[in-house]
Formats: C-alpha cells, structure tokens, sequence
C-alpha cells in the first residue's frame, strides 16, 4: 500500500479530472466546483491545486 500523501495526490488528481471531464475550466474555478460538489466539506488550496495541475498536465505529455 501507497504512503498516505500518495493517496491524498491521487485523489486529488482524480477530483480534478473528474471535474474537468464536465467542462474545461481554470483552477480558480475547479477549486470552486469541488467545495461545491462536496457540499463545503471539501477546500483545495492553492498550494496543492496548481502543483496538483502541472504534474496532471506533466504526466500527459509523457
């Protein structure tokens, strides 16, 4: 089994794609969209988000 920051990365990850699946959008408002989607349960600081994107985005064009 992962460590356990590699589970919280890859569901981030799987939070992003899955709301990118909907519509393309900048990460203002994907962070926007989960807090809404978890009912405010949920908070995607920046810190993670952008890191979160460029490695998605990285691993896409590998």
């Amino acid at each position: 089994m992962g460590k356990p920051a590699d589970l919280v990365q890859g569901t981030l990850d799987l939070l992003i794609l899955k709301t990118l699946s909907l519509e393309p959008m900048n990460g203002w408002a994907i962070a926007k969209r989960i807090v809404q989607i978890s009912n405010n349960v949920l908070q995607v600081q920046q810190g993670s988000l952008y890191p979160a994107l460029h490695r998605l985005e990285h691993q896409r064009l590998d």
